[in-house]
């Protein structure tokens, strides 16, 4: 029998950074449908503060975390696509990464590539999928080909960096925005077309400018109430609004007949609702695993925090210090 008491990181309520708990409980063996995993790595994202904040309600006590990486120890009954001792990597419902080991459902854990190490791994699964899904399945009416002007927020943090290799890869041009002069080089250092500092410049006017007063077909926006009324005004005839985020707060009331001049599209979708099955799932995981492989896209992680170092690297991602992705190491 393999040992199953972890440290992990918990809220009892809804809070700030001070109701980060770090405590250690047995976690148990795997049921039917379930694996036990001993991480090495595990991804931070702004999901895990929406989460300790409240703004997405979810059954408390609540252990936080939505991705990770490591060594399957057990394996339930009916997991055929794991054995034990296999190297995964995963993004997935319901949150409890933030721990040294977890039993937890294996639909979408996935192995994870021997080209691929656990902490890059655990860095990319659920950005890597948001990417994928954004800039592969979720398009505009007209859909995507090489050479269109696509607009990414936040394009310096470790979705953005990771949808700037990509799009560039696509042949797409991507137009980001970020909040400082130096995150706008970390962003064309990465493959966007060209990037624009939102705190000092009318992104949408600018927007305008470089697709020669067209506007964008779609803009990927995580950022939310700071940046919604720009990002409609940035869009082309038929365009497409994804909003799949709220970093700066929810996006206000919504009139639908604001749409109308331009005949917008307007989605607000999530990566579990792509990867909705087994087997969709592992489709989205080899395309990001495959681009990885291929070198077209590096993911960079720029922070790295101790499990202990929690409640720092929440306050560092939510003042936006961060760059790339963050793990915290098992």
């Amino acid at each position: 029998m393999v040992t199953t008491t972890s440290k992990c990181v918990q809220i009892s309520r809804n809070g700030g950074t001070e109701v980060l708990e770090l405590v250690t409980r047995d976690v148990g063996q795997p049921g039917a449908g379930e694996i036990l995993l001993c991480h090495h790595a595990v991804g931070l994202n702004f999901i895990d503060v929406y989460q300790r904040s409240g703004l997405y309600a979810l059954p408390l006590p609540l252990q936080l975390g939505m991705e990770g990486a490591g060594v399957v120890e057990a394996v339930g009954d009916g997991v055929t696509h794991l054995q034990t001792g296999d190297r995964v990597a995963y993004a997935s419902n319901p949150p409890g990464s933030y721990c040294e080991r977890r039993v937890m459902p294996a639909t979408h854990v996935c192995k994870l590539p021997d080209s691929i190490s656990f902490d890059t791994g655990a860095a990319m699964m659920l950005k890597g999928l948001t990417v994928q899904y954004l800039l592969k399945q979720c398009l505009p009416a007209e859909g995507l080909q090489a050479g269109d002007f696509v607009l990414f927020h936040a394009a310096a943090g470790g979705v953005g960096l990771i949808a700037c290799q990509w799009a560039k890869a696509l042949g797409l041009q991507l137009i980001a925005t970020a909040g400082s002069d130096e995150k706008c080089q970390l962003a064309l250092a990465n493959g966007a077309s060209h990037a624009i500092n939102y705190r000092t410049e009318d992104f949408a006017a600018k927007v305008k400018a470089i697709t020669g007063g067209q506007g964008v077909k779609v803009v990927y926006d995580s950022v939310g109430k700071d940046t919604w009324e720009g990002s409609i005004a940035s869009l082309r005839r038929f365009g497409l609004m994804v909003s799949f985020g709220n970093a700066s707060g929810p996006v206000p009331p919504l009139s639908l007949a604001a749409l109308a001049p331009k005949g917008l599209y307007v989605t607000r979708p999530s990566v579990f609702v792509y990867a909705h099955s087994r087997s969709a799932t592992q489709a989205m995981a080899d395309d990001l695993f495959n681009v990885v492989s291929s070198g077209k896209v590096n993911i960079h992680i720029a922070q790295r925090y101790a499990l202990e170092q929690v409640r720092t690297a929440h306050e560092a991602l939510e003042a936006r210090q961060t760059t790339g992705s963050t793990i915290l190491t098992v």
